[in-house]
């Protein structure tokens, strides 16, 4: 039997002035249509978001396509391959920002808080300070359902259920940082670079932002300091230190992350139900 095709799914973003998001996004859904790919692109006037798949030679042409228009020339992509296409529908959407935080201040078109890179961080973590000899504390800036899933060991987290929370949690802890150096980091490093940002302006005096994000760390170091997996807003829910898909899944009613050990109960229904829309409907009566 012929061998399934491999899919090859790709995360960017840039923070870029754009003023003609109106009209790109036609182009943009005229191109991915045709070239068979699948996923989401956000377009704002702060700059493209975009999580795609589709087959090697697609996903080349649309890069082409992409790279001819100078403001994405510089583009990184990060990627990872999968046996099935882990999206179900192409979506070009319009957005006021591509990943939101609700502070205009936040600018990083004009200027980037400091970042370190997978391998720079995995020596500082293994030596347990950075190169000035300051403690690093990993500082994560996404959702709490999606750090259950893992992050780093030791890592600071908030619980935030949604980003535009960080700010103001992150200034009532100020003072738990100071004389340590602080990296922000998320699952592709577009959260990160607004949190770092963010730091840097309301006084931290030494945070950076994980390049990349986790994925980036994951395929230039592994998963050294690391425990768990990586949640992705795909079907394959969660991938490994190897970027593979692991056996988590997420509940198709309460959204919620459904870990291999839970999906042996007896409220585990795919697409229909879980343990933790269980707990959700008898919490009222305890």
């Amino acid at each position: 039997m012929p061998s399934s095709p491999t899919y090859v799914n790709i995360a960017a973003y840039k923070f870029i002035t754009l003023d003609d998001t109106v009209e790109k996004r036609p182009q943009f859904v005229a191109v991915c249509e045709k070239l068979g790919l699948k996923g989401t692109i956000l377009l704002s006037p702060e700059g493209i978001n975009l999580f795609l798949a589709g087959l090697r030679e697609s996903i080349d042409a649309f890069l082409a396509w992409l790279h001819t228009d100078a403001r994405f020339a510089d583009l990184e992509v990060k990627e990872s391959q999968s046996d099935r296409q882990p999206f179900t529908k192409m979506l070009v959407k319009l957005k006021r920002e591509i990943i939101t935080m609700k502070n205009p201040l936040i600018k990083p078109e004009e200027g980037r808080a400091p970042a370190v890179d997978a391998p720079t961080l995995k020596r500082w973590l293994d030596c347990g300070h950075d190169d000035a000899g300051k403690p690093v504390v990993m500082l994560d800036t996404r959702n709490a359902f999606e750090v259950d899933v893992g992050t780093f060991n030791n890592t600071v987290d908030y619980r935030i259920e949604k980003f535009s929370e960080f700010p103001e949690v992150v200034a009532q802890h100020k003072e738990d940082f100071s004389g340590k150096t602080v990296v922000t980091f998320c699952t592709g490093g577009i959260r990160c670079e607004k949190a770092a940002i963010h730091m840097q302006n309301v006084g931290f005096d030494s945070v950076y932002q994980l390049e990349g994000g986790i994925l980036k760390y994951f395929e230039e170091v592994g998963g050294s300091h690391y425990r768990g997996d990586c949640f992705v807003f795909d079907y394959r829910t969660a991938l490994n230190p190897k970027l593979e898909a692991t056996d988590t899944k997420q509940c198709f009613a309460c959204r919620a992350v459904v870990t291999p050990r839970e999906q042996l109960s007896p409220y585990y229904v795919p697409g229909k139900s879980c343990p933790h829309c269980r707990k959700a409907l008898t919490r009222p009566n305890e």
